[in-house]
């Protein structure tokens, strides 16, 4: 699958000129445009490398054709904060028409920090007016805006969820980063659900590896437990270890990022991030033609999906109802 969407990549940035679309080759003889890409994540994830064809591949459907009449500047950084800041700050001193932040709050914050002229696309952003990055989010006021993925009172699903898939779960651990404002409010909206389920909540707050081993061990001494990993660039980063440790202590989970479920984690409960992706393309599309992010509404997601590992299911004792079969948009064999 990563050596295929490799070669989409490399079909999209050395295409022969018969093969872009009509608007690119009348758009050949403008200036070259400049995007500016941050994406906070390894250049070989194979998940934010679909992410990435998706979003030069739309770009080029609407008539701009990397090396033609747009030139797309890419820094693939860690989800060290530093190292992410040092991107952006590269990124913005190329004087770019567009910058996109492809990975959340952690890449627009950075973004943010560099530039309040240029204009920014952001992508998978839990809440950007509790983080400050825009005024609202029908107007935005600043030089950002973009796509949202949840709204606080989703979260709430993903207990429902856990309750669905393992009826005997009575104690979840809510792992989190609580250095951001999603961190926190997640975990409200989840807390506001957990008494009617009967089920008695523990936040993780996730800090380093260490932590999130220590933690999550000593939550599974006890028995009937169970996992929600909320979003953030640090269950991200340790995404691995929080699935290894869900397997190793029998701990049923629901992610709120599609790869930890073909990773081997249990369910994904979440918007199509791709389609966030495509859409983000539109968005840099108008700011090209002369619209003004300040004018434009940040958006909510349209397409949300349901994953279940049935491999998973079964290594942990349990059977995924039917009902629940039926409503999986993907099952994991």
């Amino acid at each position: 699958m990563l050596d295929l969407r490799r070669r989409d990549v490399i079909t999209l940035l050395g295409g022969g000129a018969s093969t872009w679309p009509l608007a690119a080759r009348a758009q050949q003889g403008g200036r070259l445009r400049r995007v500016g890409v941050l994406v906070a994540a390894a250049a070989d994830d194979p998940e934010y490398q679909a992410r990435n064809v998706a979003f030069l591949q739309s770009l080029q459907q609407l008539g701009w054709a990397d090396g033609r009449n747009v030139r797309i500047d890419t820094r693939w950084a860690t989800t060290n904060s530093d190292d992410v800041r040092r991107h952006a700050a590269e990124l913005a001193a190329l004087a770019p028409d567009v910058l996109v932040a492809a990975t959340g709050t952690i890449t627009v914050a950075a973004l943010l920090q560099a530039t309040r002229t240029v204009p920014i696309v952001f992508v998978v952003v839990i809440d950007p007016v509790g983080a400050g990055f825009v005024a609202s989010l029908a107007r935005p006021g600043g030089n950002a805006t973009g796509f949202t993925t949840f709204e606080y009172g989703m979260s709430g699903k993903w207990l429902e969820l856990l309750k669905e898939i393992a009826p005997g779960t009575t104690r979840v651990a809510v792992l989190r980063d609580p250095a951001i404002a999603s961190g926190i409010g997640q975990f409200g909206a989840i807390q506001a659900v957990a008494p009617s389920l009967k089920v008695e909540l523990s936040p993780v707050d996730v800090r380093d590896a260490d932590e999130i081993e220590s933690a999550v061990t000593a939550f599974a001494h006890s028995a009937n437990g169970g996992l929600i990993v909320t979003p953030s660039a640090l269950t991200t980063r340790y995404r691995d270890l929080i699935v290894a440790l869900a397997a190793r202590h029998k701990l049923p989970a629901v992610y709120a990022n599609r790869y930890f479920v073909t990773g081997g984690g249990l369910t994904f409960y979440g918007p199509d991030f791709i389609d966030q992706y495509r859409r983000a393309a539109g968005y840099v599309n108008r700011i090209l033609k002369g619209e003004k992010p300040a004018d434009m509404p940040v958006q909510a997601p349209t397409k949300y999906e349901l994953v279940i590992n049935l491999k998973t299911a079964k290594a942990l004792g349990l059977e995924v109802p039917q009902a629940l079969l039926a409503r999986a948009d993907e099952v994991i064999e």
